[in-house]
């Protein structure tokens, strides 16, 4: 029986990269799509828990069929994993997202969250991005997932665990190739805006420019700004075992006196 992959994303069921996805995947396994009914791009690890959620099922452009729900990417797997859908997925790939998700921005990313809910539920993921303004050429960045794709089905994954994925804005005949890195670190150019309504309230955006990066050998900004896919494990334990014994130490409290004795 083959396996089955379940293909999500932040961008909404209708994204082109969601579609190339589809079609890359659908020569590693039975594929089910389960996306949003709109846009969560920044959603985080949202989780829908106070207003019903609703399912659909539509078509895509190339005639198949795909469901969809009002719900966050994390919800998306979530009612996958619990039931929604006949058949329990072997594998979540999340994405193409239209934008990177490198460095900090995976604690924002609606993309990661789909494929951090599938971690949680116990089924090994991938979340994918294409560091492009514009929508461009998949064919480097979905054959890379394919071939990862198969790999994690052959061998699995250790629990917690999750890959991120990172594409360059490149035509795919200029890609480096793919490299195995840590995260980057992002520089955010956030912007308060304020303006007033015609009531004369006022009201706030938050905008700049779009976020850049330190561009360092190793880490997944690096790798895509010298043209190569990133792959960046991440955990889901994000302990930072080696401050521990530190903070141990800044809490350590004296010893406490003996309890009072009371007479009777």
């Amino acid at each position: 029986m083959p396996a089955h992959i379940l293909i999500t994303n932040d961008d909404g069921v209708y994204s082109p990269g969601l579609l190339a996805l589809k079609q890359a995947l659908e020569a590693v396994g039975q594929v089910t799509v389960f996306a949003p009914d709109r846009n969560w791009s920044a959603a985080g690890h949202s989780k829908t828990m106070h207003k019903p959620l609703r399912i659909n099922q539509v078509t895509l452009a190339d005639g198949s069929s795909a469901y969809t729900t009002n719900g966050a990417p994390s919800d998306c797997v979530g009612l996958a994993l619990l039931g929604a859908i006949p058949d329990p997925p072997d594998l979540v790939v999340s994405g193409i997202n239209q934008g990177g998700n490198l460095g900090h921005d995976i604690t924002y990313s609606g993309t990661v969250a789909g494929a951090m809910e599938a971690v949680v539920g116990g089924v090994p993921a991938i979340a994918v991005s294409l560091d492009a303004r514009e929508w461009s050429d998949f064919a480097a960045v979905t054959a890379a997932v394919a071939h990862l794709a198969r790999l994690i089905l052959a061998n699995g994954l250790p629990p917690n665990l999750l890959f991120n994925v990172n594409a360059p804005p490149i035509p795919s005949a200029e890609v480096q190739g793919v490299v195995v890195t840590r995260l980057g670190q992002r520089v955010y150019r956030d912007v308060l805006i304020g303006r007033t309504d015609p009531k004369g309230q006022p009201y706030y955006w938050i905008g700049g420019e779009p976020p850049s990066g330190v561009i360092e050998d190793g880490t997944d900004i690096g790798a895509v700004a010298h043209g190569y896919i990133s792959i960046t494990p991440l955990s889901m334990d994000m302990t930072a075992h080696s401050f521990m014994a530190t903070l141990q130490s800044w809490v350590a409290l004296p010893t406490p006196h003996p309890p009072l004795a009371i007479n009777h």
